[in-house]
């Protein structure tokens, strides 16, 4: 059993467990603005990351730092989730638990999850052509952009829905033509 599987064997339940919380609560779209904002500090910390992620560090000193980084910016209930993470010895799996937890609000919202790379920054306009346009190809509710630069596309931009790819970038097209060309050949 590979690392990825374990993780998903061990993010769903306790996703599905924060899930039927937020429910009770109903704060579902608030926990997962929350979800999403501790993501972006544990993705911009890898300090804060190797920390949780220390076997050698005691647990109480593992809710310290989370109360520290959560309290008072999550709900009440959700911070209780993270120190049971913690208590569980499954801190490790937060970021799984809570990309998890993410995925079932968009299943929930009938929401698609459109991932977005381009060689340059989006204006507002562009993303929200691409948005209309994600919508109206896989005729979801909404569509939630995960927008990523990536200079090295050289222009254009690629877009991976699920498992469909639109790579509409010009080192993608140069690519096609490299392969066209080696097959006249």
């Amino acid at each position: 059993m590979n690392d990825t599987t374990l993780s998903s064997e061990i993010a769903g339940p306790y996703a599905q467990a924060l899930m039927s919380v937020a429910e009770d609560n109903s704060a579902v779209d608030q926990v997962a603005a929350e979800a999403t904002d501790l993501l972006v500090v544990l993705d911009s910390s890898e300090e804060l990351t190797g920390f949780l992620l220390n076997p050698l560090m005691s647990p109480d000193a593992k809710k310290g730092v989370l109360r520290q980084v959560a309290e008072g910016k999550v709900s009440d209930f959700l911070l209780s989730f993270l120190l049971l993470l913690v208590d569980r010895g499954r801190v490790a799996f937060l970021k799984p638990i809570l990309k998890q937890y993410q995925a079932l609000v968009r299943e929930r919202n009938q929401t698609v999850l459109a991932d977005v790379t381009s060689a340059i920054e989006l204006s507002e306009d562009q993303q929200n052509a691409i948005r209309d346009r994600v919508q109206t190809m896989t005729g979801a509710n909404g569509v939630e952009l995960s927008v990523r630069v990536d200079p090295d596309l050289l222009g254009g931009l690629v877009i991976k829905v699920g498992s469909q790819v639109i790579d509409a970038s010009l080192r993608g097209q140069l690519r096609r033509i490299g392969i066209q060309l080696a097959a006249a050949v």
